[in-house]
């Protein structure tokens, strides 16, 4: 049986959860292109009206399929440190975007202020705040963490086959980039691992009340 075939096809027993669902399966399958609102209702074997009923607008539809995303982040079991803590609510965010073809690029184009999106940032900004950070250290160190999640994962999931070393590689040379050719090893597009690491480190260690700028 289909995916397609899995989902009642009657609009009468469609519900936003259901179009939300069928548009992350067409999001897994085809990319963050094939999303629209027709592509969905023709998924579900409904007219697009049916569709735009229960979700209203493309934007919205986005903007749903985000925080559904954003509700496969598990937020039990975590470490008591605050400071472990962050950085496994920031490893669990990262492990669904990628979990999602285009999952990144869906999330860092909507503002979806819905209750999974909200949840996760609570506990987050919980984590940051048991830590000792101050209230503006705890929201811009929040904010700081989700673009370097989004960025880090959009670029992996666009990530050329040969790297970015290998054109870097062809544009720099020691005459006309002297400081880019000394670091050019180490702009392994490969390296996303470490480098989500290294820079949730540096955010997280001047998070501190003793680390960072203080703000209330």
């Amino acid at each position: 049986m289909t995916n397609k075939q899995t989902i009642d096809r009657r609009g009468s027993r469609l519900d936003p959860g259901t179009v939300v669902r069928a548009a992350l399966e067409l999001l897994d399958e085809q990319g963050l292109e094939a999303i629209s609102m027709r592509a969905v209702a023709n998924r579900l074997g409904v007219r697009m009206n049916t569709v735009v009923w229960h979700v209203k607008t493309k934007t919205r539809l986005l903007e749903l399929m985000a925080d559904s995303i954003a509700g496969e982040i598990a937020l039990g079991g975590l470490p008591g440190s605050p400071d472990e803590r962050a950085r496994e609510l920031a490893r669990r965010y990262r492990r669904v975007l990628l979990a999602h073809r285009d999952g990144a690029a869906l999330v860092a184009g909507t503002y979806a202020a819905e209750p999974h999106t909200l949840r996760y940032a609570e506990t987050l900004v919980r984590a940051l705040l048991d830590g000792g950070a101050a209230e503006r250290q705890a929201a811009w160190t929040a904010w700081s963490i989700v673009y370097l999640t989004l960025g880090l994962a959009q670029e992996e999931q666009a990530a050329p086959a040969q790297g970015l070393e290998g054109r870097l590689t062809d544009a720099v040379s020691e005459t006309s980039h002297p400081s880019l050719y000394r670091v050019l090893d180490h702009f392994d597009a490969r390296s996303f691992d470490e480098r989500f690491e290294f820079g949730l480190h540096a955010l997280l260690t001047g998070a501190g009340p003793v680390g960072g700028a203080a703000g209330g």
